[in-house]
């Protein structure tokens, strides 16, 4: 499917949404800045998305899909680094300047001319089969928790584990190479709090007197993050009666999930009752964001998720990409929620935290 054409601003951001919301959360310049000359977090950025082109390399060379896939991986990696330089030396260059939107663009698009589709696909798959195969003991241990405010937070400690699953991190790229990454160990091993951004025992303390009738969550990676993370999620809301709605990406990104993977995924957890463990799923809808890149700009989405996101109470935003480095600061006009796990040490070094710190920002908002 290619991208949508009639692109939408999501409903629920605060209006006026060309004054009120800007996607990039890291200012990489201010307008005192010279326009001919690269800035220190624009270079600084430049280097962590260069430091990425090893990794992308190597899995498109593995993509057997694509005839020719070394050569054609050695001409990603030969161009992808030009246009790094041509940025650094002109930041007005190739759609410039630079920002974390532009530089995954740029990367996405270089791929995919050269005939690559979904580089990290062979991983996705491997990934997602272990996830499903540990769904059903992961929630069994959720479900064991009598207390709900326990059970919530022990929810919510899954998604952060979940989410260490991210290959767009070149560190976490090569833990992965190297050892995998295992979804329970990193539950047990997550930074002490309090976290970087650190609202969860507000958001706890208001769980059991709030009643959304719908929650709309951005999902991340593919494997843990999604299956074991966002999914036992998801169904406790199921069960307290809340509608979800999973955006999900349009076109393949690194190990992002997409709207095609995840609508397979789900009725691989449903039972022949169409419920998940118990909880009828009959009001978790599955929705093509319309994004193709592993963060997110939501002043244009799909009109399908307009459609299914425009009476909802309640949003979710997963992962770095998505919910850290772009959207941290967008305001709803109703409750939300970014929630990930910081894996770029110039990320930590913005928000003043740690590496593999977590972000839980809560807000509520009265209607």
């Amino acid at each position: 499917m290619e991208p949508f054409s009639a692109m939408v601003p999501f409903p629920l951001l605060v209006e006026p949404v060309e004054l009120t919301y800007r996607p990039c959360t890291i200012p990489y310049r201010f307008p005192s800045d010279d326009p001919r000359k690269a800035t220190a977090t624009e270079l600084e950025w430049i280097e962590v998305f260069r430091r990425s082109i090893p990794s992308f390399r190597k899995r498109a060379e593995e993509d057997d899909s694509v005839a020719d896939a070394s050569e054609r991986a050695k001409k990603f990696e030969q161009r992808y680094t030009e246009i790094l330089d041509d940025l650094i030396a002109d930041p007005e260059s190739h759609g410039g300047p630079p920002d974390g939107i532009l530089l995954c663009r740029l990367r996405e698009q270089i791929l995919r001319e050269l005939g690559f589709r979904d580089i990290f696909r062979k991983v996705k798959d491997e990934e997602n089969a272990k996830a499903i195969a540990l769904f059903e003991g992961v929630v069994r241990l959720n479900d064991a928790i009598e207390d709900d405010k326990r059970r919530v937070e022990s929810l919510i400690r899954g998604i952060f584990a979940g989410n260490v699953f991210d290959l767009g991190s070149a560190q976490l790229a090569e833990m992965y190479a190297k050892d995998g990454i295992s979804f329970l160990a990193s539950c047990k091993n997550l930074l002490p709090r309090p976290w970087i951004v650190d609202d969860l025992d507000t958001f706890i303390s208001k769980w059991s007197t709030k009643s959304w009738k719908k929650a709309v969550i951005f999902v991340d990676n593919s494997g843990a993050d999604v299956i074991l993370g966002i999914l036992p999620f998801a169904r406790e809301l199921l069960r307290r009666g809340t509608q979800v709605v999973l955006a999900a990406n349009d076109l393949p990104s690194i190990n992002d999930i997409t709207y095609h993977e995840l609508a397979e995924i789900i009725p691989k957890l449903k039972d022949e009752n169409g419920r998940i463990m118990g909880v009828d799923a009959s009001g978790l809808l599955v929705a093509n964001s319309g994004n193709d890149l592993p963060v997110i700009d939501l002043s244009v989405v799909s009109p399908e998720l307009e459609y299914l996101a425009n009476d909802a109470d309640f949003v979710i935003i997963e992962g770095m990409g998505r919910g850290i480095e772009t959207n941290l600061h967008a305001q709803f006009k109703c409750d939300s929620l970014k929630i990930g796990m910081v894996k770029h040490p110039e990320v930590a070094k913005f928000l003043g935290g740690r590496l593999y710190d977590c972000v839980f920002k809560y807000t509520e908002v009265s209607i």
